[in-house]
């Protein structure tokens, strides 16, 4: 069983110089018109860095977007991501890498640690820069809201039984109830299960989850103080995340209560790769999918200030792992046309 509280995690200074050994090749960001994205964009010593621009963010090329900044139409993840890294040298597999995931849109983050593993990647650097506050406080808003379909993430689509009796869905619970409704009402026949942020990032950012979390009750069906259906990871920790997973899947399992299990992470981008690291490492090639609800767009900036700034040394699995689930007879997508 993976021990995911061995990964290496530290703490950058927000003003000063960064510590030696936190120089890269590459460095990959989302644009956006948080201070905290750019700040960190200009801070991170790195030979070559790529601004990404995400079509939900409505940028145009009139909208001051930086020169040569990646701008595309596509809306999903794996074309975008794909046409992104044809740009890129032949040799960037051997490259030291840097995602700051503070502004990427999800499901793109998603995927591009999946692809990562499709180009023999097997180590990278992930920042997250924490915010003072989120700007509207429970208030704040982050996408449109509109959900223009619920689908599985691609790269994390799960063979699935067509036994649903015991069907678990586990939502990373953010400020965005309408998606946690989304997601929830997606699989009404699932048991549901939510996993906040705690410690959050801020002392009254827990309160305001709850807040919102409170508006998605009817759709999720369980109270939020329901103990045996929600759980606690720390907003910041992404091993710490994978490893709350790991435990409460194990447990459901050892009860023989799972047939097949989603996963769909809402909350800190921090939060984002626990759940990717989790089901890289031990749901490929088994009856779990990734599930996200899909805007058509989201906000520019939704928050004031930073106050840390995050490192993770993230351990990507290979190729190939021994499938330890149940799966059917049909192979694992193969992302390459995707």
């Amino acid at each position: 069983m993976i021990d995911y509280t061995i990964f290496y995690k530290c703490e950058l200074p927000v003003s000063g110089p960064w510590p030696l050994g936190n120089e890269w090749d590459v460095l990959l960001s989302a644009y956006t018109d948080a201070e905290r994205v750019r700040l960190v964009f200009d801070k991170a010593c790195a030979a070559q860095k790529h601004w990404l621009v995400f079509p939900e963010y409505n940028y145009r090329s009139t909208d001051s977007v930086p020169a040569g900044a990646f701008l595309h139409p596509a809306r999903n993840e794996a074309e975008y991501v794909q046409a992104f890294w044809r740009r890129l040298s032949p040799d960037i597999a051997a490259k030291r890498i840097c995602v700051d995931t503070t502004g990427f849109i999800r499901p793109y983050l998603l995927f591009l640690l999946r692809w990562f593993i499709e180009q023999g990647i097997r180590r990278v650097d992930a920042l997250y820069t924490e915010p003072v506050r989120y700007a509207n406080a429970e208030k704040t808003s982050f996408s449109d809201e509109a959900v223009t379909e619920v689908r599985q993430v691609v790269g994390y689509e799960g063979q699935h039984l067509t036994d649903i009796s015991q069907d678990v869905l586990i939502i990373g619970a953010g400020y965005d109830d309408k998606l946690i409704a989304e997601v929830a009402e997606h699989k009404d026949q699932a048991r549901k299960i939510q996993i906040f942020g705690l410690p959050s990032l801020r002392a009254d950012m827990y309160q305001q989850n709850i807040l919102r979390a409170h508006r998605a009750e009817s759709a999720v069906g369980t109270p939020i103080h329901d103990d045996s259906s929600n759980f606690f990871a720390p907003a910041n920790d992404p091993f710490v995340t994978a490893a709350v997973l790991q435990e409460l899947v194990n447990g459901l399992r050892q009860r023989n209560r799972i047939t097949n299990l989603y996963l769909s992470p809402l909350a800190t981008k921090a939060q984002v790769l626990g759940f990717a690291l989790y089901y890289l490492s031990e749901c490929r090639n088994a009856p779990v999918s990734l599930l996200f609800p899909f805007c058509a767009a989201y906000e520019r900036e939704t928050t004031k200030g930073l106050t840390r700034i995050w490192k993770y040394t993230i351990e990507l699995p290979a190729l190939h792992p021994v499938a330890s689930h149940p799966r059917s007879s049909s192979a694992r997508s193969d992302l390459a046309e995707s």
